[in-house]
């Protein structure tokens, strides 16, 4: 048995998970050289929400901030999460703006791609695994971990091996909601090590109070990578805590080899960063304890936190019983989707809409709608005609692969913001969420071109206005 691989969440999921991501490329800097010197397989420092939480409220280039920790990390693997041909939006992109993104992604200094759909439609994974594997990268495909009547051992290990056969260089076991108990771990892992030769990553997160057991049983079972949180930005909603779990390993035949000094370190800079942002109140308190509704409901932190801020604008928190029950019942007329991004905002706001409207379905958002047309990939269980007929009516329903019914998007999308075009990235940026980037490209256009008090014309920044 060889050591266990940590992979650090600090300066992506666990700050995404307890602080809506808002940490700044400023605060990570003066102590990533450190954490270089741990000796973590990898360190998961972008992708998720990292990119909109930049754009939109940090006035920050996401690609830049990349480019910045590339420079400063030498020793270790840099990773980030990839939501297929979703990429970072919400929606499904063309093949050549995924291809392209993945490119830049690559060339800008990220070693690990862990790529995963919503729906665990593999199909939606090609395009991504064969540009990660074209230049170079190790393409992590995701299993998004759920439970249903379909959910069970073998239809995870059929989607592992079908992951293994598009290209991937790992799998990981992706539970979002914390809802993986630690012998069923221990049955899955051990079941994927039989049914395929790549290495296996474990990711959960400790809302439901397992997390730790779980990554126990996951690498007594085989399991050669997990992810951990460094304290200060763990527990609660966030990943299990690295430093006990590198204590528990320690001599043993599992030891990580990490440098706990160092570790140390690294735990102390970000004691007071915890404090500040608790202070700030972008810690929510109650993402710091267990919530039993996680099992009861399999709603993860982030959900939840939709579904409260949902009610409170339409004055209805009273309601939030009757929507948590309401969630399940939607989750299966739908066909028992994984509740991840986008997925479990989706089925959340539907959830919203049946309880407040008091009639099922009777207001319907649009991207339900393109769901059950099949636009999104293929249902885990065929949704009942019934419940398509209400939501679609007679449409037809897409069998196809998605992506292949949209166009090529890049040379349009690159006509379409040319006026505010200073890198190739940002064509990018602009393809994922246009209007935030757009007002992003306006402060940074002022920003470099407003020289001594003059504003320089927006056609040609030679001549002052």
């Amino acid at each position: 048995m060889s050591k266990i691989k940590i992979t650090e969440t600090a300066l992506r999921d666990a700050h995404q998970s307890l602080l809506a991501t808002r940490m700044t490329t400023e605060e990570m800097l003066p102590i990533v050289e450190k954490m270089d010197q741990v000796g973590y397989y990898a360190m998961e420092v972008w992708g998720g929400a990292t990119f909109d939480s930049c754009l939109r409220f940090l006035n920050e280039d996401p690609w830049e901030r990349l480019r910045v920790l590339r420079k400063n990390i030498k020793n270790t693997k840099l990773q980030m999460l990839l939501r297929g041909q979703n990429l970072l939006g919400y929606k499904h992109y063309a093949d050549d703006v995924v291809t392209e993104f993945v490119r830049k992604s690559i060339a800008n200094g990220i070693d690990i791609v862990r790529v995963f759909d919503a729906l665990n439609d593999v199909r939606n994974l090609e395009t991504t695994v064969k540009a990660v594997v074209k230049e170079g990268g190790h393409a992590q495909c995701a299993i998004s971990y759920t439970i249903s009547p379909v959910h069970n051992i073998d239809y995870y290990v059929i989607k592992a091996k079908q992951m293994e056969d598009l290209g991937a260089s790992s799998i990981c076991i992706k539970d979002m909601s914390g809802i993986l108990t630690p012998y069923v771990a221990y049955d899955l892992v051990t079941e994927l090590k039989k049914a395929v030769k790549l290495p296996i990553n474990v990711h959960t997160h400790y809302t439901s109070g397992m997390a730790s057991m779980t990554y126990l049983k996951a690498i007594e079972a085989g399991a050669d990578i997990v992810d951990t949180a460094i304290s200060p930005l763990a527990l609660g909603t966030s990943q299990p805590p690295t430093e006990p779990m590198v204590a528990v390993l320690q001599e043993t035949k599992y030891d990580t080899g990490i440098n706990l000094e160092a570790l140390n370190e690294v735990t102390e800079y970000f004691r007071p960063l915890r404090d500040k942002y608790l202070e700030k109140g972008l810690i929510d308190p109650k993402v710091l304890g267990v919530d039993i509704n996680t099992l009861v409901y399999q709603v993860p932190g982030g959900m939840l936190s939709n579904l409260i801020s949902q009610l409170k604008q339409q004055n209805k928190m009273d309601k939030l019983d009757e929507v948590m029950a309401e969630v399940p019942k939607v989750r299966e007329d739908l066909g028992f989707p994984p509740l991840v991004t986008p997925m479990s905002q989706m089925v959340g706001t539907q959830a919203v809409f049946n309880v407040i409207i008091g009639e099922r379905y009777k207001m319907v958002p649009k991207e339900i709608k393109d769901y059950v047309k099949g636009l999104y990939g293929q249902p885990s269980v065929e949704i009942s005609q019934e419940i398509r007929e209400k939501i679609i009516g007679k449409e037809e329903v897409v069998t196809v692969r998605p992506a292949d019914l949209i166009p090529p998007q890049l040379e349009i999308l690159k006509n379409e913001m040319k006026e505010y075009y200073t890198q190739e990235e940002d064509v990018l940026s602009y393809a994922l969420f246009p209007q935030i980037a757009m007002n992003y490209f306006k402060s940074r256009w002022e920003k470099e071109y407003k020289i001594e008090g003059t504003l320089y014309n927006e056609v040609d920044k030679t001549h002052p206005v």
